[in-house]
């Protein structure tokens, strides 16, 4: 049974899940605390590091993406409590995703000769994007596919976005925060170059659901190695949370931590 869920989305970023829908679905899952980790923004509805809403323990934190050397890896900030450098950098980095986003759908548009009745705006990503391509009647793509052969990283019409380096983006969330996480390390195209970050800090997403095998060891190893913390979640876009996460003892350590 999983306790503690420590990694969600909600509709400030790419989410489809509101916070006042956050306390349903946990109870669903049989969840008793959740962690809103929307990418690159703080939520504004959350006002301290840890909340209670409607009998769940919601944890106020971030998904924060930074460049660490040849690979951009995902850093989670759990506990936010109120901060001028993280307020300033999320600030900065949701007006250039507004503007980046604004440039992709032009060009999305102008490519396939369609309105996608889309407009850019703060948290709005390239899944919006892709969702709009793949619900219009006009375009036969599914939503795969639109980052396939159009928003992709080498697509046609992607535009790069602003990404902090790791060096900024941890010592933002460092200030900010009470705990923070290496996100799914084997998501990334160098697992064992993101893992050795772990050096620097105090945690690790060690449960999450990659949807194939990977080799347990290689986190392990660095979970000994480091001292790390361990933290877990299912990433949920939509409602459907406790996929993975962590036992309530876990938790109680990443508690000690942010509370």
């Amino acid at each position: 049974m999983v306790y503690a869920d420590l990694h969600v989305h909600t509709t400030n970023s790419d989410g489809t899940m509101t916070i006042d829908e956050v306390p349903a679905a946990a109870e669903r899952a049989g969840v008793s605390v959740v962690a809103v980790t929307d990418h690159d923004r703080t939520h504004p509805d959350l006002d301290a590091p840890v909340t209670e809403r409607d009998g769940v323990t919601v944890v106020h934190g971030i998904e924060l993406r930074v460049e660490a050397g040849d690979q951009r890896v995902d850093l989670l900030g759990y506990g936010v409590d109120g901060d001028g450098d993280l307020d300033a950098l999320v600030d900065h980095l949701q007006t250039d995703r507004e503007q980046r986003g604004a440039a992709i759908i032009a060009r999305v548009e102008d490519r396939l000769g369609v309105d996608l009745g889309l407009e850019s705006r703060p948290g709005l990503g390239r899944p919006h994007i892709a969702r709009a391509v793949a619900d219009h009647p006009d375009t036969g793509y599914e939503y795969g596919e639109v980052f396939e052969h159009l928003i992709g990283d080498d697509g046609p019409c992607y535009v790069p976005r602003d990404v902090p380096t790791f060096e900024e983006g941890h010592a933002v969330l460092d200030e900010a925060c009470g705990l923070v996480s290496l996100a799914h390390p084997f998501r990334y195209p160098d697992p064992e170059a993101a893992l050795e970050l772990c050096a620097d800090l105090p945690a690790v997403e060690r449960y999450y659901d990659y949807g194939h095998a990977v080799d347990t060891k290689l986190v392990e190893r660095a979970v000994e190695e480091h001292d790390l913390l361990v933290t877990g979640g299912s990433d949920a876009h939509d409602d459907d949370l406790g996929i993975t996460g962590l036992a309530e003892a876990e938790y109680e350590r990443i508690a000690a931590r942010i509370a």
